[in-house]
């Protein structure tokens, strides 16, 4: 089969390589659909270490092709969603509630970072009863690929950040995983919404997702505006969806006493990031900050997939790009670069 790979840091490119064998709790997957995200291009560029021909990418949907002999909920031809996030679930971290950890600090993501991801034409899921899910037939493949990713990551930003109903939320960049953060705050009944970036369209986006007001951090002072908006007081929940120093510290800086930033974002840079001291209250103001790693599983895809089929949101508003597998180069280039106006590159198979 053909597959889409980080040849070593800094380097991508095909290659060709046997379609993989599922073990007894495996299954593996024809692949229909693929989404490429930015996270992607951390990774050959080197934010988690060297990686020697590792098929790239952790977000596709597809059709069971084969599966193990202890699989009991899926048979080839299912169509079904994978979570880019596919925990051991015998782990003791999975079984005390945190599986994005399993085995270790990020130990629950596996594509793409200890073993293949899913950019070729067929992939593997491992424990596929517990990491896949059946896509209902109302939800289209460019829906379903979302769940793997920012849907999940966005909504775990707004579930993690304790907003209260009619509490205020400031979401800081809106790519595709601010934009559901964006729809998961509205979802968890956020009073005001305040989207933080500098791109137009990605404002007007925000607005149809559920930003109430939006800050151009290139035109004003992003603390001031945020404060101004909600009457001196700060928010009750800023979301970080960059993987910036900055921001980070802006989220901390608008954030009321009590109140909750989220963190999202992939740091992918730099050795240390930075807390501002008074605006954390000398560590007493008691606000929380909290960070979580893509929730990953069969009921996370199942809740998901759900939220699509009763029309709750529609995510393909994103896609700003269609590609063949067969360019997958190009489209990989114009998300790392951010060209054309790029939110999200969808991969046709």
């Amino acid at each position: 089969m053909k597959t889409f790979v980080m040849k070593e840091i800094g380097q991508v490119g095909f290659m060709d390589k046997p379609i993989p064998t599922p073990g007894p709790n495996d299954a593996v997957i024809k692949t229909t659909r693929a989404l490429i995200c930015t996270s992607d291009t951390h990774t050959v560029h080197g934010a988690i270490g060297q990686r020697e021909n590792l098929t790239l990418g952790h977000e596709a949907v597809g059709v069971v092709h084969e599966v193990g002999a202890n699989v009991k909920l899926f048979k080839p031809g299912d169509r079904v969603v994978a979570g880019a996030i596919t925990p051991d679930w015998f782990a003791l971290e999975s079984q005390a509630g945190h599986s994005s950890q399993s085995g270790g600090p990020l130990g629950g993501w596996q594509f793409s970072n200890t073993r293949d991801g899913v950019f070729g034409e067929y992939f593997l899921v491992n424990q596929a009863d517990a990491n896949m899910a059946q896509i209902p037939d109302s939800v289209s493949d460019e829906a379903a690929v979302y769940c793997c990713d920012m849907l999940s990551t966005g909504f775990a930003g707004a579930e993690i950040a304790n907003i209260p109903i009619g509490g205020t939320v400031a979401v800081f960049a809106l790519g595709p995983v601010g934009l559901m953060a964006v729809a998961g705050a509205r979802l968890r009944g956020a009073g005001l919404i305040i989207g933080v970036d500098s791109v137009a369209e990605r404002f007007k986006l925000a607005r149809e997702y559920g930003a109430d007001e939006v800050v151009d951090f290139t035109q004003t002072d992003v603390v001031q505006a945020i404060r101004d908006l909600t009457g001196g007081e700060g928010v009750d929940a800023a979301i970080e969806a960059l993987g910036s120093d900055q921001t980070l510290q802006q989220c901390i800086k608008v954030t009321r006493p009590g109140g909750t930033v989220s963190n999202i974002g992939y740091h992918g840079h730099g050795e240390f990031l930075h807390i501002p001291r008074l605006e954390w209250g000398v560590g007493m103001s008691e606000v929380d900050i909290k960070n979580i790693l893509c929730p990953g599983g069969r009921l996370r895809m199942m809740q998901l997939l759900r939220i699509l089929e009763n029309g709750r949101v529609n995510p393909t508003k994103m896609t700003t790009h269609t590609f063949s597998f067969n360019e997958i180069d190009r489209a990989f280039e114009i998300m790392e670069k951010k060209l054309e106006g790029v939110i999200k590159p969808m991969i046709t198979f």
